[in-house]
């Protein structure tokens, strides 16, 4: 049998000859691999939407930086961010834990409390899960059902030639909070009697250790009846991201470097850490804002009453996925984001 290294391929190229070989079976089962969330039809108004999610120690979070209470925290909110990627609402959590006998009853237990915080502000209940032994280290999987109306569905396919490209907040703070922690680590285990130097950074430790799932957007969404064309959450960076959307509709995009949004601590410290902004704002990653497309006749209207910003438009040619500079120079956008293998 001739073997292929999974880093040949990466996650999205994995995922891709898996689903070559599954079909829907079910007239229930409207949306299967490739979007946010799996649609199911339940015979209702609603569409039932679910999706999961792995965190795995070492590969997605290390603990010596990492506050159990925190971790429990961002294993809800980044499977939340995915159901409001489908513009939809979550309502059930389940959670699968493997654990290491390194780990006492304390160390779990705050970790569930990090989680029912988390349950608590976006409203979801922990219905149930499965728990097992590790050996190597702490694996989190988390299970998200919600439901969404049928007519308000979005998926990341759908976005039009024309349609304005918009961002919630600001991109790669979680980036620089990463980069903060990582780097006061290496301080510490060079000399272990030094005391982290974390002070002013804290919107950016924030962003990286308890992300929040843009739940409040959906809601303004829903209240003014306002449906985006397409839409996905950012996990893996923006770059990333937009090409799934233009991959999916068969578009292409030029987005507008100027139009980025970035905080002012953000840039700052990447100045600091010699790390180029735009890096961190198109392949960060990690910001879980969301990354959407409108109709651009209904754009004018939308801006008036939610806060969002627009950084681009959706191209007719699918084999242009660009970025215009600041100083004008148009550069073909290439996927850096987050590499699982």
């Amino acid at each position: 049998m001739q073997r292929t290294e999974l880093k040949d391929v990466g996650e999205f190229g994995l995922i891709e000859r898996l689903k070559k070989n599954i079909n829907l079976q079910n007239k229930s089962s409207i949306k299967g691999i490739g979007d946010d969330c799996a649609v199911i039809d339940n015979g209702t108004d609603f569409y039932t939407i679910i999706s999961t999610d792995m965190l795995v120690e070492k590969i997605h979070f290390d603990l010596s930086y990492v506050p159990l209470r925190h971790l429990g925290y961002k294993a809800i909110a980044v499977n939340v961010s995915d159901i409001a990627a489908m513009n939809g609402t979550p309502e059930q959590i389940t959670v699968g834990l493997a654990i290491s006998n390194r780990f006492s009853i304390e160390a779990i237990e705050e970790i569930y409390a990090g989680m029912k915080i988390a349950c608590d502000n976006y409203k979801v209940d922990l219905v149930g899960g499965d728990t097992t032994s590790s050996t190597s280290g702490l694996i989190i999987s988390i299970s998200v059902i919600g439901k969404v109306q049928k007519n308000k569905i979005t998926y990341r396919n759908t976005a039009k030639p024309n349609d304005v490209i918009c961002v919630t907040g600001d991109l790669g703070a979680a980036y620089m909070g990463l980069h903060v922690l990582e780097r006061e680590k290496q301080v510490y285990q060079s000399n272990p009697e030094m005391q982290p130097e974390l002070v002013g950074f804290d919107y950016l430790l924030q962003r990286q250790l308890k992300p929040e799932a843009r739940m409040d957007f959906i809601h303004e969404l829903n209240e003014k009846n306002i449906i985006p064309t397409a839409m996905i959450d950012i996990s893996d960076g923006l770059a990333s991201e937009l090409f799934h959307i233009c991959t999916q509709s068969g578009v292409g995009a030029l987005i507008m470097e100027e139009n980025l949004p970035i905080d002012q601590l953000t840039y700052q410290t990447a100045i600091d850490f010699h790390i180029d902004p735009l890096t961190c704002m198109m392949n960060g990653g990690e910001d879980y804002e969301l990354l959407f497309t409108f109709n651009p006749n209904h754009y004018e209207k939308i801006r008036k009453y939610i806060d969002i910003i627009a950084i681009g438009k959706i191209l007719e040619d699918k084999s242009i996925i660009q970025l215009q500079s600041k100083a004008g120079t148009i550069v073909p956008i290439k996927a850096q984001g987050w590499k699982h293998f």
